[in-house]
């Protein structure tokens, strides 16, 4: 079978990642990047069981809005009945490509023998792939891998498994499972991936600033390269932009801000969202000295207001608060 071609606008793509990238987060990164810059995101895994998932429940992943640069729909589970329908549905909400999750190392993946669970059976992880290829004949089904479980021995293995399946693309996230994020990575088991198979190799782990993007591919060989943590401390990565200490604080009131308009939080669990990204964060310099104390400010309103002064929209922000809790009952 020949693989689709992959709609992405560029080489370089934001990682799926578990309560960060739902839409209010990717679309500020997708409104700050051109797609020349971004190439492609995907929302955070979508869980399946042992059903497949109601066209809803998609459609909310997706979100209301779409731009240039294409967001694919990312499953994980291990019922490939399921998965393969709710990967059918996924085309017919809209998504341009589905990718399937072979990495998370969640003790709930394992549990529900998913996610990385998956690395240590390469023959169920080809089932898998050629069952949603099967019936997703539109758009391309790509897959997402650690190197494996507790080593990467099998990585090969895994890889061939992927392409075998159907996969327009491989992502390799170069740490095993039991790796888990640890700083220390291994490019190198990137590159025994793009010499293993014909398809498109994505590289993922270990990207810290935007010259790091290009070295990946240079020393990997691979074709594309997924940045997730190294996003959530600079959106503007994918560009190489030095943005002032405003555009950055503005990055995260609007976060807040859109946080909290959705319905998804009120102002103390925006705060909270926020601070998941200060612990990360580089972008304009923001708290390069004083990152602890804000990180221990007890106090939302005085988390929140902070920045908005630091972005220069205090007013506005005062009255966004007003707004949102009058409309939850607040």
């Amino acid at each position: 079978m020949t693989p689709l071609p992959l709609p992405f606008t560029a080489p370089w793509l934001l990682a799926p990642m578990e309560g960060v990238t739902e839409p209010c987060f990717r679309d500020l990164v997708l409104e700050r990047n051109p797609a020349a810059a971004l190439g492609g995101a995907y929302t955070e895994f979508v869980r399946v069981v042992d059903l497949p998932l109601p066209r809803r429940v998609l459609r909310e992943h997706l979100g209301p809005r779409r731009f240039e640069t294409p967001v694919g729909i990312q499953l994980m589970g291990a019922d490939i009945g399921a998965l393969a329908e709710t990967a059918r549905r996924a085309v017919e909400v809209g998504s341009p490509l589905v990718d399937l999750n072979f990495g998370c190392p969640a003790k709930g993946a394992l549990r529900g023998c998913a996610g990385s669970a998956l690395l240590k059976e390469p023959a169920k992880l080809e089932a898998i792939v050629r069952a949603c290829v099967a019936v997703v004949t539109t758009v391309p089904v790509t897959a997402k891998i650690r190197a494996g479980f507790d080593d990467a021995v099998l990585l090969e293995d895994l890889a061939h498994a992927a392409a075998a399946g159907g996969a327009s693309l491989l992502t390799v996230h170069c740490r095993t499972r039991a790796e888990g994020y640890q700083e220390l990575v291994d490019w190198s088991r990137i590159a025994r991936a793009v010499a293993a198979v014909a398809i498109p190799v994505c590289g993922n782990g270990g990207v810290d600033t935007h010259a790091d993007l290009e070295r990946m591919r240079r020393e990997t060989g691979c074709d594309y390269v997924m940045v997730g943590r190294a996003a959530l401390g600079d959106p503007w990565i994918f560009q190489g932009a030095r943005v002032s200490s405003a555009e950055a604080a503005l990055f995260l009131v609007d976060y807040a801000r859109a946080l909290m308009e959705s319905g998804n939080a009120r102002e103390k669990g925006a705060a909270a969202r926020v601070k998941q990204l200060l612990r990360h964060w580089t972008a304009g310099a923001l708290f390069d000295h004083d990152r602890a104390r804000w990180l221990g400010e007890p106090e939302p309103r005085a988390l929140l207001a902070h920045l908005a002064r630091a972005a220069g929209v205090e007013s506005a922000w005062d009255s966004v608060v007003e707004t949102t809790e009058r409309a939850a009952g607040g």
